[in-house]
């Protein structure tokens, strides 16, 4: 199973949105310009996010997005949730039936013990996932407890003002 560059790119959104200056929405625009792609793409999968809850929209001048949470309370689950759905690694296209179709009920057997085996194997990833937050992932990254937050709507932020804070 892979996952589609929408969670990806929705994963980076989240880290943004994390490392955003609390007091300020992201906008659009500037999300746009850091993630590349199609801007109607982009607005779909915004709005997964916003319908997931886990991010907010503001309209207007100054408006953007926002994190509905703090990144101690969104798993990487709750992501791939909102872009991917219910995660279902088996496909049961029905090749068991057709291949030993003559030897019944063996296929319905090892259709069922299939299934199952990726049923836990999908409930497992599932949960290893849903311990993982977005504060996980960028305080490790970082190395630092405290995420550091930056207004990445100013054009005038550069490498060399963002780094510092990261280090």
């Amino acid at each position: 199973m892979q996952l589609t560059k929408g969670f990806e790119q929705a994963a980076c959104i989240i880290a943004l949105l994390a490392t955003q200056d609390r007091k300020v929405p992201l906008s659009s625009q500037m999300i746009h310009q850091r993630i590349s792609g199609s801007q109607t793409y982009l607005q779909k999968l915004l709005r997964k996010l916003v319908v997931a809850g886990l991010i907010t929209s503001v309209s207007g001048n100054s408006g953007g997005f926002s994190l509905a949470k703090d990144p101690k309370e969104i798993t990487i689950l709750q992501i791939v949730d909102a872009t991917e759905g219910e995660i279902q690694s088996y496909p049961d296209l029905g090749f068991i039936d057709l291949v030993f179709k003559d030897f019944r009920p063996i296929p319905h057997e090892a259709k069922q013990v299939m299934n199952d085996i990726f049923q836990q194997a999908d409930k497992r990833w599932c949960q290893f996932l849903d311990e993982q937050t977005v504060y996980h992932v960028i305080s490790k990254t970082l190395g630092k407890e405290e995420i550091p937050l930056v207004d990445w709507n100013n054009p005038a932020v550069t490498k060399s003002d963002v780094i510092p804070k990261l280090r």
